[in-house]
């Protein structure tokens, strides 16, 4: 598996006949096509397939425009971001908190069910992956960027409930940074030094720092201040691929009910 596509919540799939190159999966799967281009199906309901319906589909569709020059997608919650070839990123789906990026969104603002481009007008991006509510993306200068829902300080910009329609930079991660990862409502950064991140929703001690309490700025992960190669985000979950070829995983272990579900392996 490459590190990199894990860790941007693209986790890559053998070639087939169709030319599709690499998948990403939830509720409903986007996959990049060997010529660049983005096909999605599955769930739809707030359009985040992309193909401009809210009509759920159970075969591949093309998003609307994105036909060739993508190098990445990232399905979230209920929205879909994807990066080009050129460093910008376009998203599309549900913006009710700005996760699109593009300067609309929030209470009363219709989703887009086509793509629309994240307004940023001094970043270029390599990288991106989208939460439930929030997305986040990696620049060209291994910063990070994010923007959308901000309840639990998963932007890292140092407040809470204060949602970004467009991308803010996360604190102290704008330089050094190898890969981000974005949860249900908490982010991860994987630093160029090996060492892990964490912000944002903490009830179930998601960011590992041993505490309960959100972080609205990263804080270090106990024990992987280094020696980390990877990191993947759940909603309520986190886990790490070591450069020793293991694996950690630390935060919600059972159900909403209680009943153990064994996400922590």
């Amino acid at each position: 598996i490459s590190s990199l596509l894990w860790a941007s919540g693209v986790a890559p799939v053998y070639s087939d006949q169709a030319g599709f190159v690499s998948a990403a999966h939830g509720a409903y799967t986007c996959a990049v096509t060997s010529a660049g281009g983005i096909k999605c199906w599955g769930f739809n309901h707030n359009g985040q397939l992309g193909n401009g319906t809210t009509t759920n589909s159970s075969t591949p569709v093309q998003v609307v425009g994105l036909t060739a020059g993508f190098t990445a997608v990232s399905p979230g919650g209920s929205h879909t971001c994807a990066v080009t070839s050129a460093g910008g990123i376009k998203c599309w789906g549900n913006n009710l908190q700005g996760q699109l990026g593009d300067g609309s969104g929030g209470s009363g603002i219709a989703n887009s069910s086509t793509p629309v481009q994240v307004e940023d007008l001094t970043a270029s991006f390599t990288a991106v992956s989208s939460g439930g509510y929030h997305t986040c993306a990696l620049t060209t200068v291994r910063g990070v960027k994010c923007w959308g829902s901000n309840l639990q300080g998963q932007l890292g910009a140092g407040v809470i409930q204060l949602d970004s329609l467009t991308p803010v930079d996360v604190a102290g991660l704008t330089a050094g940074v190898a890969a981000v990862s974005s949860g249900g409502r908490h982010s991860c950064a994987l630093t160029s030094a090996g060492g892990l991140k964490c912000w944002g929703n903490n009830t179930n001690g998601q960011l590992g720092d041993g505490t309960l309490t959100a972080r609205n700025i990263p804080v270090d992960v106990v024990g992987l201040t280094s020696g980390v190669a990877a990191v993947s985000t759940g909603n309520y979950h986190t886990c790490a691929l070591t450069t020793s070829s293991g694996l950690k995983c630390w935060g919600r272990n059972r159900s909403v009910g209680g009943t153990l579900e064994g996400q922590l392996g």
